[in-house]
């Protein structure tokens, strides 16, 4: 709801500051008062079209703040959310703007500086505008599915709908996924089978190359420590036949020396037999020191090829890891990594199949429920059609013609709002066509035909309702017709707020509150004034109204009838 409307320096507006209540609050005045300039302020402050012309002569700019106060479920707060906007829900939404004499202008949401777009876009979701001049919300096509819906009570489908499509949009998604993951994992799947297979053939184990290095230490200190033992078994090979002959010649010395008989003999028989002996054992401690040897060389148990092997393993592991640029270290765990990679490949591809069986599923259901909408709205478009058409003929349109369009897109072009593009469509004539709103009807025609449109979705659970503004939706019309127009006014003001500028007395005399527009001052102090008038006045501004120049006792009586009836 509009609360309040403060004006600067708008054409002949000096300073005006208005309190607007709730229901139908009327405009009246001489043509040229200045209603007008009330509404291009509103506009202003709203985001509308604005040129310097607006600007008082003299002023530097023109300015103009509305002050709203929307339910907290309203959509507004959602708008500003989306735009990055502040706000309270339970506070004022104050909409502002500036305009130079130079045609720039500023635009504020609660002082936040904006575009005009955004305080366009905040202002459309507040109110709407029907005139002789400019109609703002229901030449918009994208109003028309949700005043159908609304008309038809079709929000819980349109909800179903919402939520298939959503489940069919995440069933697409899915499926892209796994589709772009089965195409990478084709691409690699030759190559991740090839290294697999070198890893499997190669069967790397977690520490095996500092095992492989330990022992390729290990065999190249007992192939040398086996070489020094042979070296070692060489000279007990030639050692024992010596020292046997040397234990033989002693033994002949020593028998020749016996036989000499000679007294220095049995001196050199008695060393002979001592150097006999020592080779004795020499020979036995070196039979020992060979066995001992031969022994030790056993206890090496070292295969010959052994080294060779483990060199050769330790080299193949190594060019293998530069080959995949990792470790030797991590060749195991790569290995896992390329067999688990496959395996999800073959998961990859079952799983794909089963989202596509899941999205054919979800799009056949999304379909069914769509369906189901349309055809609810055709026949709530048939239905919104009839209470319009029953509301055209006392508002002097009784040669037009209504229509709801409910056409289904291509499928490619649906949405979480169903299959259908829908358009109010109007023929003003007998046997004209059908056309888009803003093509067919005049200004005062549309204005009244969004009053028809009004009347007809009254009550009709429609959400928080925006200010409804008319500017002489009774241009050319009097008697009955205007009385017709105040009434679906009036009726619309029961759960909206509506403003009128109005040249009937028949609608002034049904409103909550009443303005009278005139001019005051002369040459450069001429402005516009505004007053809001007690009940006695209305019953003279309407009189007036009625009368013309000379207001006359009949006159008073008639417009008393008016606001009494």
């Amino acid at each position: 709801m509009l609360i309040g409307l403060w004006i600067r320096d708008v054409v002949l507006i000096e300073a005006l500051d208005l309190s607007i209540g709730p229901g139908l609050t009327v405009l009246t005045g001489e043509t040229g008062a200045g209603k007008s300039i009330i509404l291009d302020a509103l506009g202003l402050a709203i985001g509308a079209r604005a040129e310097a012309g607006l600007v008082r002569r003299g002023a530097a700019q023109a300015a103009a703040s509305a002050v709203f106060a929307p339910a907290p479920a309203h959509p507004v707060w959602d708008l500003l959310e989306e735009k990055g906007l502040s706000y309270a829900r339970d506070e004022d939404l104050v909409l502002r703007r500036t305009l130079s004499a130079d045609g720039r202008s500023r635009a504020f949401v609660n002082d936040q500086a904006t575009g005009v777009g955004v305080l366009k876009e905040v202002g459309e979701a507040l109110l709407e505008v029907h005139g002789q001049h400019e109609t703002v919300g229901l030449l918009d096509a994208r109003t028309h599915r949700h005043m159908l819906d609304a008309f038809g009570a079709l929000h819980d489908q349109g909800r179903a709908v919402a939520e298939r499509w959503r489940a069919l949009r995440e069933a697409g998604e899915t499926v892209e996924a796994l589709r772009a993951e089965v195409a990478r994992a084709d691409a690699e799947t030759e190559e991740l089978t090839l290294r697999l297979a070198e890893l499997d053939r190669l069967d790397p184990r977690e520490g095996e190359e500092t095992e492989l290095a330990e022992e390729r230490a290990i065999l190249g200190a007992s192939e040398k420590a086996l070489a020094d033992i042979g070296g070692a078994r060489e000279v007990f090979d030639g050692l024992s036949p010596r020292v046997a002959g040397a234990v033989r010649a002693l033994d002949r010395a020593r028998e020749r020396a016996l036989l000499a008989g000679a007294a220095e003999a049995g001196t050199a028989v008695k060393r002979l037999t001592e150097a006999s002996a020592a080779l004795d054992r020499v020979l036995i401690e070196a039979a020992e020191a060979e066995a001992a040897v031969d022994a030790a060389a056993e206890a090496f148990d070292f295969e010959p090829d052994r080294l060779e092997k483990a060199e050769e393993r330790l080299f193949d592991l190594r060019g293998l890891a530069r080959k995949l640029q990792v470790s030797v270290e991590e060749l195991p765990g790569l290995r896992a990594r390329f067999a688990e990679r496959l395996r999800a490949v073959e998961r990859s591809e079952d799983a794909l199949r089963a989202a596509e069986a899941a999205q054919v599923a979800a799009r056949q259901s999304y379909l069914a429920e769509a369906g189901r909408l349309s055809a609810a709205r055709a026949a709530a478009g048939e239905s919104l059609a009839t209470a319009v058409m029953a509301e055209l003929g006392p508002l002097k349109l009784d040669k037009a013609r209504f229509r709801v369009s409910v056409a289904n897109v291509a499928e490619d072009k649906a949405g979480p709002t169903g299959l259908d593009r829908i358009a109010f469509e109007i023929a003003t004539n007998p046997g004209a066509p059908f056309g888009d709103l803003g093509a067919i009807a005049s200004g005062g025609e549309l204005a009244r035909f969004a009053l028809a449109l009004k009347a007809a979705l009254a009550g009709r659970g429609a959400g928080p309702q925006p200010l409804m503004i008319f500017d002489e939706v009774d241009q050319g019309v009097g008697g009955a017709v205007a009385d017709a127009v105040g009434l679906r006014l009036k009726r619309l003001a029961t759960e909206a707020q509506v403003l009128v500028v109005t040249h009937s007395p028949q609608v002034a005399a049904r409103a909550e509150a009443h303005w009278r527009i005139a001019k005051a001052g002369e040459g450069e102090r001429l402005r516009t004034a505004v007053e809001d008038l007690s009940a006695s006045d209305r019953e003279e501004e309407i009189a007036r109204m009625l009368a013309g120049a000379e207001i006359t006792d009949a006159a008073r009586a008639a417009a008393r009838a008016l606001i009494s009836a």
